[in-house]
């Protein structure tokens, strides 16, 4: 009998010898298998190891037998007769399997695939023969995944009997071992059925939702870091893929709905269909698992949106049908709102899901809340939640967003950039969480509330910055002045920021916004204090003053602010912060400097912020030193819209390669650049 080529018995131990260290090992043809032998090529000669071969010939034998044993099984269990003896005999095989001194996952499956083919094929046992197979092959899936058709099983008796004691002592175990290390439901979508099967037979246990909270507890862990990495995706793909199912008759509707090709062509004709049902308007992919995959493996990762990345497109209901008549024959998907606002009718249709629809639907939303009162899962929820992942009638579903509001409220407190950026759309083009949930978009039933926190937060991250308030202008205008007027200090401070940077050009807009600002007393007196900042900064750009300037060491944000605030700087050109405490609030003063040429920031805390604004107003800069400054490349890569830069020093900075690469090829004008001690040196 000839033996297969490579076999190497590595680490093998027998009378304190270790075989590990052998670097050669060629396994010799034999006659039978009792004859074989190994020749062990080493550096001091060629032995043979009789424990070697002895080792080896066991575990053909065992293997011999295993397969002599599983034929036994599969034979006696295909034409089953008596169930108590077919039951013995499981328990027999179990027994066989965790004894068995083989090691190899094969083992632990055969007997799980037997009977996994004696359940399809018998489908008249009793409830009580079905829990007695589950406990008898418990014991194997502890460290095994359950093969497809079990899981068909299991599915069944979830639905069936869901306080059954057996989902609770045995199926719990098995579900916490495919949260923790199964990689991709793509490849075992039943594995994700049998899961969502799982946690709706616990939501139907007396305590409900309770019970449910208290499993998502256990897969986070007692601490406030979750010691596995699979368990959020693998949950928020059994979300996703829950509540698609829960509206799966509306998306299947071709009779009352128009399909993807017909919302592309404009046919908006409301008289042509039944209004009775809801528009399909938008089918999502019909590989509902492939899209799951890509969200756990390509979307994990936490995505930053830079200020000069965020944008507000948000079409208004009047402009909807135009940009959808324009698209015609494009291929390009069309935009979220103008699908949901396809027809007047739509803002008046109701979704209306049925008893077991609704409670499925109820369970995994309360689900998404709970992920999102973690914080350490808030960044990466919030990453696979930014494509907006649901069908579009979900979004037409009103308690649908109204439940789902507490999670995109959740988003904007969270004073992380890497979980509020996560609001906007993931690209341009796109509509995120902040058109849907604006006044005017289909997901707001409020007056503005969320919208107003949403504008707060991301007015943080993204620094004041111009593009973000002339996107509010263009857009949402109107909502802002009406919640400025019933006294939201938030947009109160948005328009006094609109009138600052020159973002309304309109005289009798101003005027509206003026009137709206007086007409509160938080709006008056913050509007006083901009007329007092505006002539501060008509006084410090008036021409005269020094030409250069340099502070002393040690010198802060506020000398620097009592400093600019004591005459005229219009002809300053040249100023030196170098080795001061300034930070990025300082930025605020210096983009007040008409004149500004040459800026030297060496050795201070001036940051990623600063940067960011400086970039946005501060383009006509010709000399800029960076040196030793906490910069990172999510400041520097704004420095790209700085067209006058001949004189960079980046020396010291945490800048990369590829930033380095980037800033090149966009500042034409850049002839001085120190980056010696990064990355990109």
């Amino acid at each position: 009998m000839a033996t297969s080529q490579g076999a190497e018995p590595t680490g093998y131990m027998e009378n304190s010898v270790s075989y590990s260290a052998i670097e050669d090992v060629q396994l010799l043809s034999w006659e039978n298998a009792p004859k074989y032998c190994l020749q062990l090529t080493v550096p001091g000669g060629t032995v043979l190891l009789q424990a070697a071969n002895s080792y080896l010939r066991d575990q053909w034998f065992h293997s011999l037998q295993w397969k002599k044993k599983i034929y036994k099984y599969k034979k006696v269990l295909s034409n089953p007769s008596r169930w108590e003896v077919v039951l013995k005999e499981i328990r027999t095989l179990v027994d066989m399997a965790l004894t068995s001194p083989l090691q190899d996952d094969s083992i632990n499956q055969a007997p799980l695939e037997i009977v996994s083919k004696l359940l399809s094929e018998n489908t008249n046992l009793t409830t009580q023969e079905h829990e007695n197979i589950i406990v008898a092959i418990a014991p194997l899936l502890e460290n095994n995944h359950p093969p497809p058709d079990l899981c068909e099983f299991f599915c069944k008796h979830c639905r069936e009997r869901p306080r059954s004691m057996v989902v609770i002592e045995v199926f719990t175990p098995v579900v916490q071992r495919i949260l923790k290390h199964n990689m991709d439901f793509g490849k075992c979508p039943r594995l994700r059925l049998f899961t969502q099967e799982y946690i709706l037979a616990l939501n139907e246990l007396n305590a409900g939702m309770e019970v449910v909270k208290k499993f998502i507890q256990s897969m986070h862990g007692p601490t406030g870091h979750c010691p596995h990495p699979r368990v959020l995706p693998n949950l928020v793909a059994v979300c996703l893929a829950a509540i698609y199912s829960c509206y799966e008759e509306f998306i299947n509707s071709r009779d009352n709905s128009p399909s993807l090709k017909e919302i592309r062509n404009g046919c908006q004709q409301p008289c042509d269909r039944k209004p009775t049902l809801p528009l399909r308007l938008l089918h999502p992919s019909p590989d509902l698992v492939s899209q799951e995959a890509t969200l756990s493996e390509a979307r994990l990762k936490s995505v930053v949106v830079a200020s000069s990345e965020i944008h507000v497109e948000v079409e208004h209901t009047s402009t909807a049908k135009p940009a959808l008549t324009a698209s015609a024959g494009n291929d390009s998907e069309p935009n979220l709102i103008d699908c949901l606002m396809v027809s007047p009718a739509c803002s008046t249709m109701s979704i209306e899901l049925g008893p077991q629809a609704d409670r499925t639907l109820g369970c995994y939303v309360e689900i998404l809340k709970l992920l999102s009162d973690y914080d350490d899962w808030r960044p990466s929820l919030a990453s696979l939640l930014q494509p907006i992942p649901f069908p579009k009638e979900a979004l037409a579903h009103e308690k649908f967003t109204q439940e789902l509001k507490y999670v995109i409220q959740r988003f904007a407190e969270d004073p992380r950039q890497e979980v509020h950026s996560c609001l906007l759309s993931v690209r341009a083009g796109k509509d995120g969480w902040f058109q849907l949930y604006s006044p005017g978009g289909v997901a707001c039933d409020d007056d503005g509330e969320l919208f107003a926190s949403m504008v707060h937060i991301l007015m943080g991250s993204c620094y004041k910055t111009k593009k973000f308030l002339l996107s509010l202008a263009e857009n949402k205008l109107g909502p802002c002045m009406l919640l400025a007027l019933r006294g939201n200090q938030t947009m109160v401070e948005i328009l006094c920021l609109m009138l600052e940077y020159n973002i309304i050009d309109n005289n009798d807009t101003q005027l509206q916004i003026i009137s709206t600002l007086e007409s509160t007393g938080v709006g008056k007196r913050m509007y006083e204090q901009l007329c007092d900042r505006q002539r501060e900064l008509k006084e410090l750009q008036r021409k005269g003053g020094p030409t250069r300037l340099t502070l002393p060491s040690k010198s802060t944000d506020a000398d620097l602010a009592r400093l600019l605030s004591s005459g005229s700087f219009g002809n300053l050109e040249n100023l030196s912060l170098a080795f001061t405490n300034v930070t990025s609030a300082c930025a605020e003063h210096l983009i007040k400097l008409p004149s500004l040429k040459q800026l030297n920031l060496w050795s201070t805390q001036f940051g990623d912020a600063g940067l960011r604004l400086l970039s946005e107003h501060l383009t006509m800069l010709q000399v800029l030193n960076l040196c030793e400054t906490p910069v990172t490349d999510a400041g520097l890569l704004a420095l790209s819209s700085m067209k006058s830069l001949c004189s960079l020093n980046m020396n010291s900075t945490k800048l990369s390669a590829d930033t380095y690469e980037d800033l090149k090829a966009k500042l034409p004008n850049l002839k001085e650049v120190d980056v010696r001690y990064t990355e990109a040196w």
